[in-house]
C-alpha cells in the first residue's frame, strides 16, 4: 500500500474495486485545514473521467502495470491476434478492446498496456501515424484553394477520413 505522496501522470491506481489511471494531479496546500490531492483520473475498463480529491496520507493501493510493443497478426473470429516481437509469443484480444480499429494493419506495431501481476491486456495504443494508400476519393476542384477545405476518402482499410483538396488515389 502506497499513500497519496506517489500519485504521480500515468500512474494506475486501485479506486473503488476499479483500475484508474491518473491523468493529472494537484496538490493543494490551503491557508487552514489539511493538504489535499485533486486528481483526474480515466477508468482503464470503460474510459469514464472521473474528478476526485484525497485527503493528503491517504492509503492507495497501486497496480504494477507494463508496456510491451506487440505487432498485429491478423483477426481470428472474436479476437485481434498481436505477437511480441522480442520473444515471439502470442495473445489473443477480444475486438471491442481495441479503438479505432478500422485503422489497423496487418504487420503494424502497437504498443499495449498490461496488469504486470495478472498478465492482463488493459489497453491497446495504435500509434499516433500510419502510413497507407487512399483507394478512393472525389477529384478536387481545380483552383478551390482559397479556403482549408477538406474532401472524404477512403484508405486501404476501408476507414473514412478527410483529407486536403490536393490529394489523389
Amino acid at each position: 500500500m502506497a499513500n497519496t505522496s506517489s500519485i504521480k501522470n500515468g500512474a494506475v491506481i486501485l479506486h473503488k474495486n476499479k483500475r484508474m489511471k491518473v491523468i493529472e494531479f494537484l496538490h493543494v496546500k490551503p491557508g487552514k485545514g489539511p493538504a489535499i490531492v485533486r486528481t483526474k483520473m480515466r477508468q482503464i475498463e470503460s474510459g469514464k473521467v472521473l474528478d476526485h480529491t484525497f485527503s493528503a496520507g491517504h492509503k492507495i493501493e497501486t497496480v504494477r502495470i507494463e508496456n510491451r510493443d506487440y505487432q498485429y497478426l491478423y483477426q481470428d473470429g472474436d479476437f485481434y491476434v498481436f505477437m511480441n516481437s522480442k520473444n515471439y509469443e502470442q495473445v489473443n484480444i477480444s475486438l471491442s478492446m481495441v479503438e479505432k480499429a478500422e485503422f489497423l494493419q496487418e504487420g503494424m506495431m502497437v504498443n499495449i498496456l498490461f496488469h504486470a501481476e495478472e498478465e492482463l491486456p488493459l489497453v491497446i495504443d495504435l500509434p499516433m501515424y500510419i502510413v497507407s494508400e487512399i483507394t478512393y476519393t472525389e477529384p478536387g476542384i481545380k483552383g478551390d484553394t482559397a479556403t482549408n477545405s477538406m474532401k472524404p476518402a477512403t484508405i486501404a482499410t476501408g476507414a473514412e477520413i478527410r483529407v486536403p483538396l490536393f490529394i489523389n488515389i
